[in-house]
């Protein structure tokens, strides 16, 4: 009698033949997900929980064109990294997404957009994050 044995290498191996797409999109949640909790923090990020108030927010400043590459909560964590520290944008610590990105998201979350608020500075007060808006009207030149 032969019973097939698990091989989880000869899986991955065959996957994209055996299983297709789903079964690798799986895999990369997976890796993914394990990159993320590995990341240090620093003590300009906030809690999950509190970004969470605020992604919907976020997230409507992008238009929708294909699946984002990196975590928007890790974007929005380098932007007060950005804020707290007054860092230059090329030497963001490697923990964060491209300096590029994040500088791409701040200059879309920075334009104005009720009256003299940007998008950023509501979801800082959302968050109680009163230093980080003192810092962004002074790079931005807001009273």
């Amino acid at each position: 009698y032969w019973a097939p044995v698990f091989d989880p290498v000869a899986t991955m191996r065959y996957a994209p033949s055996m299983i297709g797409n789903l079964f690798r999109i799986m895999c990369l949640q997976v890796i993914f997900e394990a990159i993320d909790m590995a990341r240090q923090t620093f003590p300009s990020d906030v809690p999950r929980e509190q970004f969470e108030t605020v992604r919907e927010m976020l997230e409507a400043a992008r238009r929708k064109t294909r699946p984002r590459k990196h975590d928007l909560y890790d974007v929005f964590c380098a932007v007060l990294y950005f804020l707290h520290t007054g860092s230059a944008w090329r030497s963001m610590p490697p923990e964060f997404p491209p300096w590029r990105t994040v500088h791409e998201y701040f200059t879309q979350w920075t334009m104005l957009r009720e009256g003299d608020r940007t998008l950023l500075e509501q979801a800082l007060d959302r968050i109680g994050r009163t230093a980080e808006i003192a810092r962004l009207r002074q790079l931005t030149g807001q009273r």
